[in-house]
């Protein structure tokens, strides 16, 4: 489904090449219906390059150009970019930030009257087109708005839209989640050689392992538990290894690491709020 709208994309790094390519690429948008701005000349022609989009290093520029703005630049320079943007935003214009802990208000506060803002949460893979994202509307933002942004978020995988007051946990979950399943697989993969397996064919198995296992749950819709319990013979090998995994503490340790990761992304929302506070 197109979303009939022209998409600027504030800063040209990883998520958002991989926003470009997965909107292109579902026929979501046209090359001509997408701009992106960076200070990386290499960046930009890359985009051009490989999608045929416009670019461009002005930032007002190509907010002026756009219905739909995504902020996509790193928090160090976002307070920069916000005057940018806020210069050049329409009464019309969407902006949508992927910004890691920057609150609504602390962008609506810096916008025009009565911007339409969204704030998303995605995750790294969405590089490769199963990203999660969660989207937060802000004061001002229509239904349409949000049907617009999951839209855009759902070319490169799923997207829900949840309270603003729940993005820490989804960073803490979905956001922060893919390091702990890198760290998962190598584990994995190191015992696979430990128990005799050459490298490569360990981490193979390893990462087809949890893929699998992930695409299982969601396409059968089944509890976890129900699906460990298939795996589970009574004296079986599954059922020692669980054994060991739950004297280990494996629960227990990463629900801490979801509430610690959540703890630090309030802390840092915190922060980015008072350094854009200051900066207005």
């Amino acid at each position: 489904m197109r979303i009939e709208r022209k998409v600027a994309f504030i800063g040209a790094g990883n998520m958002a090449s991989a926003l470009i390519r997965g909107l292109i690429h579902a026929g979501a948008c046209r090359p001509d219906e997408v701009m992106a701005t960076d200070v990386r000349a290499d960046q930009l022609e890359r985009l051009v390059r490989e999608h045929g989009i416009a670019c461009s290093k002005d930032n007002r520029e190509a907010t002026q150009w756009a219905d739909v703005v995504v902020l996509a630049t790193k928090p160090q320079i976002f307070d920069v970019v916000l005057g940018d943007v806020a210069t050049g935003v329409r009464p019309e214009t969407l902006v949508i930030s992927i910004a890691a802990g920057v609150p609504l208000s602390a962008i609506e506060a810096r916008m025009p009257p009565r911007t339409r803002v969204i704030r998303t949460m995605p995750n790294t893979p969405a590089l490769v087109g199963v990203g999660a994202t969660a989207l937060a509307a802000g004061e001002h933002a229509t239904d349409e708005d949000v049907a617009v942004a999951k839209r855009i978020f759902e070319s490169v995988g799923v997207a829900v839209v949840l309270h603003e007051s729940l993005l820490d946990a989804v960073t803490g979950l979905s956001g922060s989640g893919p390091a702990y399943i890198f760290l998962i697989i190598e584990a994995l993969s190191d015992a696979g050689v430990k128990v005799g397996l050459h490298r490569d064919t360990s981490q193979l198995l390893a990462a087809q392992t949890v893929l699998g296992s992930a695409r299982l749950l969601l396409e059968t819709g089944e509890h976890p538990g129900r699906l460990k319990d298939m795996v589970t013979s009574p004296g079986g090998t599954a059922i020692a290894g669980l054994h060991t995994l739950e004297a280990g503490g494996l629960r227990t340790t990463l629900m801490n690491a979801v509430e610690a990761a959540t703890r630090r992304s309030v802390e840092l929302g915190e922060i980015m709020a008072k350094k854009l506070e200051r900066s207005t």
